[in-house]
């Protein structure tokens, strides 16, 4: 598509990562555990979710933003993300213990934001092999050294206490199933979407998809590390599959229309923002033009949604210019 634009220099945008917040819920009853800790909640037969909270990392939270889980099988369990500590890795596991004695056969992290993946700690002391896809093993390597600073920053020293950087155990680069654990499970991948190695999880017994950085409920997608036309064609992929329920990367279990409202946000963003351009319109005017009130109610709309929409005009202003 050709717009009627003047070529003009394109101000350098600065995009910050989203901290984000925690989890909720009851304390577990290990001996020792976080009292903050939150406890899984059974979403179908053998699959759980220990649900994070809206808003930012502060104090307050703990940093417990993003949602985590585990599916146990007749010959193990599969832990998918692991929260944003050590701390938080050591609950999680204690979570598995209360709910199973069966032994964690692996930890899948879905993509490389700081919420899902420094949990991973607690499970590589126990000799649990942590597993992503290549590409998300190498954008977690090129900058989440500083995700980690300012965590310690944030949150402080005791909080954030033997929570390291890390490489995981293995790498894949296709989508697969895996019988691991005595059920199948289908871990998806469709290239570049919400990330660059961005993947999902579905458990082909009870059809409940982890989601990842696909999929978030009445939360603004972050587009940082997206790419708008391949997240729309993974969500048409998701489409065509047998999804009964929703665990979301954030926010409460949905169902499968939950598909539809992520869609609907990067389509009316793209279109906003298509717009914006054609009307030659400066930068620093973006945020506050690209408001779309169908999603004003959103957590993190006056953050995300706001950063969201800077960077996809730079991206399409970049795009005009090296036509």
């Amino acid at each position: 598509m050709q717009f009627a634009i003047r070529r003009r220099i394109l101000l350098p945008l600065v995009g910050a990562l989203g901290l984000a917040a925690a989890s909720g819920c009851a304390t577990l009853a290990a001996p020792g555990a976080d009292p903050m800790a939150p406890r899984a909640i059974e979403v179908a037969s053998g699959v759980y979710m220990v649900q994070g909270s809206s808003g930012e990392v502060d104090l307050a939270n703990q940093g417990r933003l993003g949602n985590a889980g585990f599916i146990v099988g007749d010959a193990g369990v599969i832990a998918i993300d692991s929260g944003t500590s050590y701390r938080h890795g050591q609950a999680l596991l204690a979570e598995i213990a209360r709910v199973t004695d069966k032994p964690v056969k692996l930890l899948l992290l879905t993509h490389a934001r700081q919420e899902f993946i420094f949990g991973a700690a607690a499970f590589r002391e126990r000799g649990i092999p942590v597993q992503m896809q290549r590409k998300a093993s190498r954008l977690m390597t090129a900058r989440c050294e500083g995700c980690l600073k300012t965590l310690n920053r944030v949150l402080g020293e005791e909080a954030m206490r033997g929570t390291v950087m890390f490489k995981p155990d293995t790498e894949f680069d296709a989508p697969y199933e895996s019988g691991l654990i005595g059920r199948p499970v289908r871990v998806l991948y469709y290239g570049h979407s919400s990330g660059p190695g961005d993947i999902a999880v579905l458990d082909g017994r009870t059809g409940v998809l982890f989601a990842g950085g696909l999929l978030d409920q009445r939360r603004i997608p972050d587009v940082q590390d997206g790419e708008i036309d391949g997240w729309r064609q993974a969500l048409q992929a998701l489409r065509g599959l047998p999804i009964r329920q929703v665990v979301p990367g954030h926010g409460p279990v949905a169902s499968a229309a939950l598909i539809d409202g992520v869609d609907r946000y990067l389509t009316q963003l793209e279109s906003r923002l298509i717009e914006l351009t054609r009307a030659d319109a400066a930068l620093s005017e973006v945020p506050d033009a690209a408001g779309l009130p169908e999603f004003k109610d959103w957590d993190q709309y006056q953050t995300i949604h706001r950063r969201n929409a800077s960077i996809v005009f730079v991206r399409m202003e970049r795009d005009l210019l090296v036509r």
